[in-house]
Formats: structure tokens, sequence, C-alpha cells
């Protein structure tokens, strides 16, 4: 029986496909994360489609959206997210920034991308646990509400998808051994490992 993480593996419709291909015409691989959300591809792709609306308006451009979901995903805990999009923020900024932001020291940040790091990591971990003061530090970094509420939308969009791809099981893509700088997998030393290191356990 082929499975993806604790799941059989899905038939690929139409839809499915196609994201398969995107995948492998972006990556060269077809994503763990592809392969499971072959059960819902519509639902998958509104989903990122409501990311890009919460932030391609407010000027979250490649690094600022690199920057969120490595703070928020190495405080949820997610391996998944912290290896793709840590491998994406040293592509669009460089390793140590990276390994930093994923290790929560921030390293080579603006006082803006900091207090945003701050506020997605506390999203992640409490988020009835934010006050006034937590807000206060993102508007003394001169970032105006509406920026606020785009980018707690955006990584509140992230977790989400992230919750369903490490509740189900899917191991991070065997190709990030190779595919991401060994900062970034020095840094990314907790949630579910790779498939076959788990599978030795």
């Amino acid at each position: 029986m082929s499975t993806i993480g604790f799941l059989e593996l899905p038939d690929a419709d139409a839809d499915a496909r196609r994201i398969f291909d995107e995948d492998v015409e972006d990556l060269g691989f077809v994503m763990n994360v592809s392969r499971l959300w072959a059960y819902q591809p519509a639902t998958m792709k509104g989903l990122f489609s409501l990311m890009r609306q919460a932030s391609s308006p407010h000027g979250l451009d490649a690094r600022l959206r690199a920057i969120l979901v490595a703070a928020c995903a190495s405080a949820f805990g997610d391996s998944y997210c912290s290896l793709s999009w840590g491998r994406k923020l040293a592509d669009v900024a460089d390793e140590r920034t990276a390994s930093g932001v994923l290790r929560g020291e921030d390293t080579g940040l603006t006082e803006a991308e900091r207090a945003m790091a701050g506020w997605a990591r506390k999203v992640a971990r409490d988020p009835n646990g934010t006050g006034p003061e937590d807000v206060r530090v993102l508007r003394d970094a001169g970032i105006d509400d509406d920026k606020i509420f785009a980018i707690t939308v955006f990584v509140a969009l992230r977790i989400a998808f992230a919750t369903v791809n490490d509740a189900l099981g899917v191991p991070p893509d065997s190709e990030y051994r190779t595919y991401a700088p060994r900062v970034v997998l020095d840094a990314v030393t907790y949630g579910r490992p790779f498939a076959d290191e788990d599978a030795a356990r």
C-alpha cells in the first residue's frame, strides 16, 4: 500500500496532476505536501489564493514572506516549512539570515523585519497571549494597522496549512538534504524527521 504520511496515497485527478507538474517545473520533484493535498487540490489552491490575497496588496514581497514563514514555522515546530522557507530565505537574503531567523536570533534583519518576525512567533506560539504592547512594537517599527492585519492573516493561514501536514504525518522531502543549505539543515532540529530517519527509529 502506498502512503503519504498516515494516509493512503490518493488518486490524483487532473487538478492534482497540474500541481504535481508545477512542482516539477519549479523544483524538479513533486513535494510530499502536494501528494497529500491531492485529496483536495482545489482547497489547497484556494488556501494559497487567500494567502496571496492577504499579502500582495501590503508589500509582503518574497523576502518578507520568507521571514514570516520561517519565523512562524520554527516557533510552531514545523520542520517541513522551516526547511522549505529557510531555503527560500537563504536565496532571497543569505544563509546567515535564514539560519538566524530559524533559530530566533533574527540576524541580518531590519528593525521592521525583526518586529514582524517576533510577531509571527507570538501568533504561532500563543495567539491569546498577545497584547497592545506587542502591536505597539510593530507600530513603532513603522508598520501600520493595515499591514499588521495582513501579516497576521498570512501567518495564520500558513499555520493552518502546516497543521494539516504535520497532523497527518507528512515528512519533509528528502531532496532538502541537498536542496537546503547546511546552516538551514542544522537549524531545523524539531518537527517531523525525513521519512527514512523516522523509519530508522
